[in-house]
């Protein structure tokens, strides 16, 4: 069995949910990400993507230098342990229609997996897994 603390990432980026749209943005591109995990103190509490600035924050008209990630944040997240199958994950991935998954361990953040990490562990010669794998093309 392969666990999902085998190939999490831990490189992660969280900001409070009173930052901006444009600052998610700012963040997203200087560390090369397409998600923040948006935390109150230790406790998460939702994910912006770029898609969800785009989607629900630009597209809906709302202004990107005064509208708070905690206006658009995906609030109902659904978390894992490092120690879960990552078959398991998966599986919750395909559920919930998420692509992302914040890891926790007595309710504080440790890591991070995506569908990109799942494919590039699971099925390491796909095209996702190919594509996850490489740099990023800014």
């Amino acid at each position: 069995m392969t666990t999902v603390g085998e190939f999490m990432t831990t490189r992660l980026v969280t900001m409070d949910g009173n930052a901006t749209l444009v600052a998610a943005a700012q963040e997203m591109r200087d560390s090369a990400i397409g998600d923040v995990v948006v935390t109150h103190g230790d406790n998460v509490v939702g994910i912006v993507t770029d898609r969800d600035i785009t989607v629900r924050g630009v597209a809906e008209s709302m202004d990107p230098d005064t509208t708070r990630l905690n206006q658009i944040t995906t609030k109902d997240v659904v978390t894992v342990s490092q120690y879960d199958d990552a078959v398991a994950a998966a599986d919750l991935m395909r559920t919930y229609a998420v692509r992302r998954l914040p890891v926790v361990e007595d309710g504080r953040l440790i890591g991070l997996v995506s569908m990109g990490d799942l494919a590039v562990e699971r099925e390491p010669q796909s095209v996702l897994a190919d594509i996850s794998a490489d740099d990023p093309n800014n």
